[in-house]
């Protein structure tokens, strides 16, 4: 019996299958499952069972195979080999896992913090250009104001001066008619 280690069509699960079976057909063993719609990608592996069925010789398909390797299983694998021909310890592979671990680790916070960091400039520029147009926009409004407290102003002293000459208007006749006419 073949037994091949592959991804649904929906590319959400990574599965172990008979090799006789339909590509979407009945399943041996779930061993996790895969949200590529996440960033970056969700990933939720059952590392020993995934290892176990490596060993008793599964064969992943090309993408299972790739996700496994990303994941450290055939990394693992690897060092189980070496453990077994007896070229080094058990605390040894462990110990080389463990590093191999936090660098993955460590790059993908690194990935992480750029993309963080790129969010984080683009939110500043957004900022910045919309600073700059609210700026346009008050200096347009503050001209326009200032130029409609120029006519108020205008049409303030026009009146008063239009008031002005009107009472003196009517000072005149009324000064003419307190004087006497010499005749």
């Amino acid at each position: 019996m073949a037994t091949r280690i592959r991804l649904q069509r929906r590319g959400k699960k990574n599965q172990i299958a008979d090799g006789r079976a339909p590509r979407d057909g009945r399943f041996i063993e779930d061993l996790g499952t895969y949200n590529p719609l996440t960033n970056p990608a969700t990933l939720n592996i059952n590392f020993d069972r995934a290892l176990y069925w490596l060993e008793v010789g599964a064969t992943p398909s090309d993408t299972a195979r790739a996700i496994l390797k990303r994941e450290g299983v055939y990394l693992m694998k690897h060092l189980r080999g070496g453990v077994a021909k007896g070229a080094f310890s058990e605390n040894e592979a462990q110990r080389k896992f463990e590093a191999w671990k936090q660098e993955k680790n460590s790059k993908l916070k690194d990935v992480e913090n750029a993309e963080r960091e790129a969010k984080r400039k683009v939110v500043k520029e957004r900022l910045a250009a919309e600073t700059k147009v609210r700026e346009a926009i008050s200096a347009k409004v503050a001209a326009k104001a200032a130029e409609i407290a120029a006519a108020q102003a205008k049409a303030a002293q026009e009146a008063a001066e239009a008031a002005a000459a009107e009472a003196a208007a009517e000072e005149a006749p009324a000064a003419e008619a307190e004087q006497p006419a010499t005749e």
